[in-house]
Order: C-alpha cells, then sequence, then structure tokens
C-alpha cells in the first residue's frame, strides 16, 4: 500500500502544454497563473551574455509541448518551483550548460 506522501506526490505531478517561454529558465503553461521556473537553475538575464540562447534553447525543448511537472516549492514572487520532464528527458538538466553558476 502506498504511503501518504507517495499518494501526495503523484496528486501534485501534472502533465500541461507550454504556450510561453520567458527566458531560459522560467516558462508557462495556459492553465497556470503563475509561471514554473526551472528549479536548481540561473540562466542570464534580458541583457545579459548568453540569455538569447538560453531562451532559444528552452523554446525548443518545450514550447507548445506536454510537459510533466514536479513540484518543489514556490518562490517570493509566487512561481512555481519544479523539475520539468519532456519526452522523458530532464529539462533541469539539460538546461544547466546555460547556468551562470557553472
Amino acid at each position: 500500500m502506498p504511503t501518504h506522501q507517495s499518494r501526495y506526490k503523484k496528486y501534485l505531478e501534472r502533465k500541461e502544454t507550454v504556450n510561453k517561454v520567458i527566458d531560459g529558465d522560467t516558462l508557462q503553461t495556459k492553465s497556470r497563473k503563475y509561471s514554473i521556473r526551472l528549479t536548481n537553475l540561473d540562466t542570464p538575464e534580458k541583457g545579459q551574455k548568453g540569455y538569447q540562447e538560453a531562451k532559444d534553447a528552452l523554446k525548443k525543448l518545450v514550447l507548445n509541448k506536454k510537459i510533466l511537472i514536479k513540484p518543489i516549492a514556490r518562490d517570493s514572487y509566487r512561481r512555481l518551483l519544479a523539475e520539468i520532464t519532456v519526452d522523458g528527458k530532464s529539462v533541469n538538466n539539460i538546461m544547466k550548460k546555460f547556468d551562470k553558476k557553472k
């Protein structure tokens, strides 16, 4: 029999379609009021070197595709911090090559 925690985690995981990529680590779906930020990732902001490259890479990976969202927390801007999977691949891991901290 599954534990309460495993049932809760499964309940929170959800598949949704991405309709907008804001930057290299933030996206939106139609069904959410607030955006989703890829956890443990900090890509360049608008105006910084590498911004457009990171944004374009995330667009290519997820735009208009169904993603699996694994929620972790919310940030101070009310964005959902999450691990994202598309076609069985971790978007967070793929996008790490654009992380400013690397």
